[in-house]
């Protein structure tokens, strides 16, 4: 019982220190300039929300690892967490992408654009913090190198091939999140949900320490959207949204099954595609395109919807999706 009223703390406590440290983050960042610069390539409807502050992802990282750190001290201390070093490991993870996303973003107010570290540049400094996770979750043996398959009793031993496939899983899903994050309250929203599913596993499996990092993600998503639903008074940035792939896909690996985020992240996984068919199509065809604009919730947006029509619609799948998801894996 004391770890649900821990885990209900963690969520309450993160989502006001989130909101708490948004109002005073927005008016600081306005007094630097650090404002959003539009793409021209954008939706034209976009522009009105040049110079709104970013890198407000900075509120809920900072909220998520004071309140963890807190509740995992009173988890330990009351007997209910016994080892807490791989949740730790997978917040040292969110943290080091959230650090490439701060160097990204302080990159693009240095360049006075919306262009901050070139795409290798970025996808190296990933590839590297991917792979100290990977090493440090093999060397203190949470992790080898079996791959379990969803909704069977069926696995895949991949030797060495395993650390090549998580490379790619873990740095796609993390650039997936970041695609995401193109419009207002759509990748909080969308994320807030992933972590309600990590909650409850961890609750239900008795994994009490991821238990209480997804809650205090869902509560730093919360507290974030009082601030960036639309119309949105500050973006993330790749700040945020880098941190918050980093937290769910190293989630996913705690539960032991990493392939599950595809399901679950369904709508990171759909935007990302939506970007490779539009680039191959449109190589393939020379000039011609997929869609009216990727990634997809732009071509909802070019379609007619409404940015809060996207946010609930994309949030409402995943809802449907991380639902069906648990009821499979752990009640069928």
């Amino acid at each position: 019982m004391e770890i649900r009223i821990l885990y209900v703390a963690a969520l309450m406590l993160t989502m006001l220190l989130t909101a708490g440290i948004s109002r005073k983050l927005i008016p600081f960042l306005k007094s630097k300039k650090m404002g959003q610069k539009i793409l021209e390539i954008g939706p034209r409807w976009h522009k009105n929300k040049e110079g709104t502050p970013t890198m407000g992802g900075i509120a809920f990282i900072v909220a998520i690892c004071a309140v963890f750190a807190a509740v995992l001290g009173i988890g330990c201390y009351l007997g209910k967490i016994k080892e807490c070093g791989f949740v730790l490991l997978v917040l040292g993870f969110a943290l080091c992408n959230g650090l490439i996303g701060v160097v990204d973003d302080l990159a693009k107010f240095s360049h006075g654009q919306n262009q901050g570290l070139t795409a290798i540049q970025k996808y190296l400094l990933q590839l590297f913090a991917a792979g100290l996770f990977l090493f440090g979750a093999r060397v203190f043996g949470y992790l080898d190198t079996v791959l379990v398959i969803p909704f069977t009793e069926l696995y895949i031993d991949l030797g060495v091939f395993y650390y090549v496939f998580s490379l790619i899983l873990i740095t796609g899903t993390v650039n997936a999140v970041n695609l995401t994050d193109g419009i207002d309250g759509l990748a909080s929203s969308v994320t807030m949900v992933v972590c309600v599913f990590f909650s409850i596993v961890g609750l239900y499996t008795a994994r009490s320490d991821m238990a209480l990092l997804s809650g205090c993600g869902v509560g730093g998503c919360l507290g974030f959207l009082v601030y960036n639903f639309h119309p949105a008074r500050v973006f993330m940035g790749d700040t945020g949204s880098l941190f918050l792939g980093g937290l769910v896909v190293g989630l996913a690996y705690m539960m032991g099954s990493p392939l599950l985020i595809v399901l679950v992240g369904i709508i990171y996984m759909v935007e990302t595609l939506s970007v490779m068919l539009q680039v191959g199509y449109f190589k393939l065809t020379h000039g011609k395109r997929l869609f009216k604009m990727s990634p997809i919730h732009h071509h909802f947006e070019k379609c007619g919807w409404s940015e809060v029509k996207i946010v609930s619609v994309f949030s409402v799948i995943t809802l449907i999706i991380c639902a069906i998801v648990f009821v499979f894996s752990y009640l069928l």
